[in-house]
């Protein structure tokens, strides 16, 4: 029998929500010079509309994980998908500081349940060998997103004006949630697309388990060690991430002079490489692991190196007084991340097993409260010493998450599954 290939269809839906997700976070990052001049509203307000969104999404990070541990993830993706596009289409109706907050705010809740429901789906839909490259789209989705946002939303705002952004994107992702909840199912063995010879390859290697209803053994998991450094890097990590998401258009057209044409095309430049540094470390770090390299080693080497890389380079951006050299050291800083992302990721369901949705809700929540500080910390820092010193700051939590990474250990699961004479993989 040829064995189907769904799960990478599962996979790529799973890209595909990323790519929408992140786009819809872009959308109010570029939109911002055409916001900021309307209402008169300060980088100090479009920073407190961007903590809004990063508010709600960590704190519902965990809950997030564990409804879809509890419930599925095809019905806790769906939903979540079209509650956050919902209040994207929101966002355009807004016309005070106030109804801007309550609706990214209510974005942020929406949003907050999609990357560890992915992240279950993924354990549950690819084999051992397979789960690097599956975290890679994942993580890559995310970067793609940002890619084509900026000259896209630039183009919908000259044709329609800004607010037919948030319009159009919150009707692409209602759409984009109903055909996951169509086509993709919780687990293979329920799927009409999936034939004997995929679920076969998919379960191999996976140890046996009784297939139930259970909560996360926080006891075990918030005494240890791995637990805390996979969360601490990632707060770096996010942080780093989401000072470019925040600020890069602004950053560009205030410092650097660019237009906004000049900018929609500089400002997706560093997304193509994080996406291109996701997908490769995906696919190097499934080679190094077939090839009998231990996860441990494969894991933290693309998490530390990738984070110096990010380093380095955003120390060279700050000193640079060419714009368009800049933006090829951004581009290296943002590109650094890439491999981290996939590490990140792929290292939630080493660690985690079944209770990944947990794991990586918890890594997540700790990764947006990066995402909290670092509009507000940024535009902080710009306003009362200027760009070059938010570039050096940022460059400086990089160390701090290479150092963590020492700590992260994916050989050595959080919580050991006894293996059983019989039943169904988890």
């Amino acid at each position: 029998m040829r064995m189907t290939n769904y799960r990478w269809v599962v996979g790529s839906f799973g890209m595909l929500m990323a790519v929408v997700s992140y786009m819809d976070r872009v959308n109010l990052s570029v939109t911002t010079p055409m916001i900021m001049q309307e209402f008169g509203f300060s980088k100090m307000d479009m920073g407190m509309m961007q903590t809004a969104f990063f508010l709600a999404y960590a704190c519902c990070q965990i809950p997030g994980g564990m409804l879809a541990e509890y419930f599925g993830s095809r019905i806790v993706t769906s939903l979540a998908v079209a509650w956050w596009s919902i209040f994207t289409a929101i966002t355009g109706l807004c016309n005070s500081f106030v109804t801007f907050i309550a609706a990214r705010f209510a974005f942020g809740l929406g949003e907050a349940p999609v990357f560890p429901a992915l992240s279950l789906a993924n354990q549950k839909w690819f084999p051992t060998t397979e789960r690097s490259r599956a975290a890679a789209m994942m993580s890559a989705g995310a970067y793609i997103g940002p890619i084509f946002g900026p000259a896209i939303v630039v183009a919908i705002m000259m044709a329609w004006g800004w607010r037919a952004v948030f319009y159009i994107f919150g009707l692409a992702g209602i759409l984009l949630a109903i055909a996951y909840y169509y086509f993709v199912a919780d687990h293979p063995k329920e799927s009409r697309f999936v034939n004997r010879a995929e679920l076969e390859h998919i379960t191999e290697g996976k140890e046996a388990v009784v297939e139930k209803k259970e909560v996360a053994p926080w006891s075990t998991f918030i005494t240890s060690s791995q637990f805390w450094a996979i969360a601490g890097q990632f707060f770096v990590t996010d942080y780093i991430t989401y000072v470019f998401l925040a600020w890069l258009p602004v950053y560009l057209m205030e410092a650097r002079s660019f237009s906004l044409q000049q900018m929609g095309f500089a400002a997706s430049l560093p997304w193509i490489a994080t996406t291109l540094g996701v997908l490769g470390t995906g696919v190097i770090s499934d080679k190094m692991l077939k090839a009998g390299i231990s996860k441990n080693k494969v894991r933290t080497l693309f998490g530390i190196a990738g984070l110096a890389v990010c380093c380095a380079a955003l120390n060279a951006a700050a000193y640079s007084t060419d714009k368009w050299i800049t933006v090829m050291w951004l581009t290296l800083a943002n590109g650094g991340l890439g491999p981290v992302f996939a590490a990140s990721w792929a290292s939630t369901i080493d660690l985690g097993g079944k209770f990944t949705g947990t794991v990586s809700g918890w890594m997540n929540f700790w990764g947006n409260m990066g995402g909290v500080a670092a509009p507000v910390t940024a535009a902080w820092i710009a306003t009362n010493f200027g760009w070059t010193t938010v570039l050096i700051s940022t460059s400086a939590m990089a160390i701090v998450g290479a150092l963590l990474w020492l700590m992260v250990k994916p050989d050595q699961p959080l919580k050991i599954t006894k293996k059983i004479d019989s039943g169904v993989i988890a």
